[in-house]
């Protein structure tokens, strides 16, 4: 009863204003190595992915040169490591909600697919009134980094195999840097939480930057792949992929950016505190891929805690379930960033 009710509800919440678009497949080579001779995308494309997993540290890698900030009314901005075609996605944007003049901690926010201007803010505020400052990135193509073309950020979740790469490594870059901006400040010890997307961006992140002393990952899937053919929420992105690709050839080329592709290499390093919330009705992220994730955490010996919330993906939005996730984000995130 409470499934088909859940279910319902997903349903519901996930076609309100349905603009989705089923745009063009692409192979997307031209994103991430440029031109490619015809008939040879799919191959050039695996074997890429499989140097990046190897060379990940160099793949998600902020240029050595360092990063120049700007500052506005709390809006903080800066070119993204990595140019896009699209000139308004390639200032990256923050808003920094400071905790008085505490410089200890710190939390960076990263929204989830198709965030609106705003979202996520009365949490940014809340961690501020607890004392712990906060910076909610803007996520690539989305708000003011949008295209006009767009009414959705299509360019982050594509039926485009090198554009989805490059705007994913492009999330994870913009983490690091606002990460960066943090210390810079003075900040001591930061975390890292992120919402959907967010949460994928920001364990990939989370891997690959030391600085961040704790992670909280709402809603779970190990492969980004699995989540686009199976979730709810991007059916339309699957309509055009599953025409040229299949699952597992998609897998493959999608490893960089999928979060399982590291468990190893987190198992290896120092622990650092990490939370996993997950819901039991998810139709986006789909329970048996959130479940897969666990099991990896649990098989690589990493120590975590993990929530499972009797909702979904949408419905965790909804009251009573936002304030117990907001609850378990925050109470996990102070406790160890003290």
């Amino acid at each position: 009863m409470l499934k088909r009710y859940m279910h319902g509800r997903e349903r519901h919440f996930a076609m309100l204003n349905d603009n989705r678009v089923v745009r063009p497949f692409g192979w997307g080579t031209e994103f991430v190595i440029g031109e490619t001779e015809p008939g040879s995308e799919a191959a050039e494309l695996k074997r890429l992915s499989a140097d990046w997993i190897d060379r990940s540290e160099e793949y998600f890698a902020l240029p050595a040169d360092g990063i120049e900030y700007s500052e506005s009314d709390a809006v903080i901005r800066w070119q993204s490591a990595v140019e896009t075609p699209d000139a308004e996605n390639n200032t990256a944007i923050a808003r920094y909600f400071p905790a008085n003049k505490n410089k200890r901690s710190a939390v960076v926010i990263l929204p989830h697919w198709n965030a609106k201007a705003g979202t996520y803010f009365d949490l940014a505020k809340l961690f501020a009134r607890l004392g712990v400052s906060a910076f909610r990135l803007t996520m690539p193509y989305h708000e003011e980094r949008m295209p006009p073309d767009l009414e959705r950020a299509d360019h982050l979740v594509a039926p485009n195999i090198g554009r989805t790469l490059q705007s994913v490594r492009q999330a994870v870059l913009d983490t690091r840097a606002a990460v960066k901006w943090l210390k810079t400040q003075g900040y001591e010890r930061v975390g890292i939480v992120g919402t959907s997307i967010g949460s994928c961006t920001g364990f990939l992140a989370f891997v690959h930057d030391m600085d961040i002393e704790a992670g909280v990952f709402n809603h779970v899937s190990g492969y980004f792949s699995d989540v686009v053919w199976h979730g709810l929420s991007t059916y339309h992105v699957k309509e055009s992929l599953e025409e040229h690709v299949s699952l597992e050839e998609l897998r493959d080329m999608w490893r960089p950016i999928s979060p399982l592709t590291y468990m190893p290499k987190l198992a290896a390093q120092p622990h650092r505190p990490q939370r996993y919330i997950y819901t039991r009705y998810d139709l986006t992220f789909p329970l048996d891929l959130s479940l897969e994730t666990m099991a990896a955490l649990r098989r690589n010996g990493i120590k975590h805690s993990e929530t499972v919330l009797p909702c979904g993906h949408y419905t965790l939005g909804e009251k009573p379930w936002v304030y117990i996730d907001g609850y378990k984000i925050v109470s996990f995130l102070r406790k160890h960033l003290k």
